[in-house]
């Protein structure tokens, strides 16, 4: 285990790094947020159609791999709402901010240069398709289901389900992540190679994906503080760190993804709750607290989660 501690804990070093700049005053916050920018329109996009370009797809399926990781997603996203509203005894909106603090990985910032250095290509194809998918679906059925519990609470008008429609349509086709893998599914497609200085210059670019957007984390987490709701954050927490894995081991076996895709998952499914859970409660109005306090505590602890996950799939 000492061995993946030494290859998790760089992945966490360079958050704490980017944390630490914009903490101590020496780079502006604003930095982070544009250079979170450039990772999530421009250098993760570059990696996932270089990734999928490249791939070899073994005849593989993504609909049992994207069956496997929601499966997780679903019973994780379940049990923190149930407990939410009936052990804690909150309303539907903290239950619903709770199921999404629980089930939502920040794949994309710690998830790709997790698994990227941890299991390699094959984990890389896994993480692409399963990120075609996963912000558009995750954002749209956390803001439906906040809606409706919204609704619920104070008697306002949840939209129609042809608007609903048109929203994934649109954070579909507009999504960067999407646009990059189904370039590269194109690519790969036609079989088109790609010519030699342009792959010397994609090369670079997805170089940069993984120590940028850990960097560009670390920075906007200066935002982010343990400030209340500890006894929920801490189930929250927990939820994220160990039943969302336990779950997505679990379907992926039973599921028979290959072993590589199963630690993609398993690994990317083990990292600590994305900014996207603060965002919704910013949308709404409510929770922020709660996000905050499990986003906190959850990239805390997710080395030692990270590492043990790492170690049983021995990665």
């Amino acid at each position: 285990m000492h061995d993946i501690a030494l290859n998790v804990i760089p992945i966490f070093l360079l958050i704490f790094i980017g944390w630490a700049l914009v903490r101590t005053g020496f780079l502006n916050a604003s930095i982070g947020t544009d250079l979170g920018e450039f990772v999530f329109k421009v250098a993760v996009p570059v990696l996932m159609f270089h990734t999928i370009a490249n791939a070899d797809f073994q005849g593989a399926s993504p609909f049992r791999l994207w069956a496997a990781y929601f499966a997780g997603v679903g019973v994780t996203w379940a049990t923190g709402h149930l407990l939410a509203t009936t052990v804690f005894g909150r309303d539907s909106r903290i239950g619903v901010l709770a199921g999404v603090s629980s089930a939502f990985a920040n794949n994309v910032f710690i998830g790709l240069p997790l698994v990227s250095h941890m299991v390699g290509n094959d984990g890389l194809v896994a993480l692409s398709i399963l990120l075609a998918v996963h912000l558009p679906l995750m954002m749209v059925i956390g803001t439906v289901l906040m809606e409706n519990a919204d609704a619920k609470e104070n008697g306002t008008q949840t939209r129609g389900i042809l608007a609903i429609l048109k929203q994934v349509g649109r954070n579909l086709i507009t999504n960067p992540l999407v646009i990059g893998v189904a370039a590269g599914l194109c690519v790969h497609a036609i079989g088109l190679p790609v010519p030699g200085p342009l792959e010397i210059v994609l090369g670079q670019i997805t170089a940069m994906a993984g120590p940028a957007a850990l960097m560009s984390l670390g920075m906007a987490l200066t935002q982010y503080h343990v400030t209340g709701n500890l006894g929920l954050a801490a189930v929250t927490s927990a939820l994220k760190l160990f039943l969302l894995p336990v779950t997505v081991w679990a379907a992926c076996h039973i599921l028979q993804l290959s072993p590589e895709w199963t630690k993609a998952m398993v690994l990317t499914s083990s990292v600590p709750t994305g900014v996207n859970a603060w965002l919704i409660a910013n949308r709404f109005g409510v929770g922020h607290a709660l996000a905050a306090s499990t986003i906190t505590i959850t990239t805390i602890s997710g080395v030692f989660s990270v590492t043990l996950w790492a170690w049983i799939l021995g990665a």
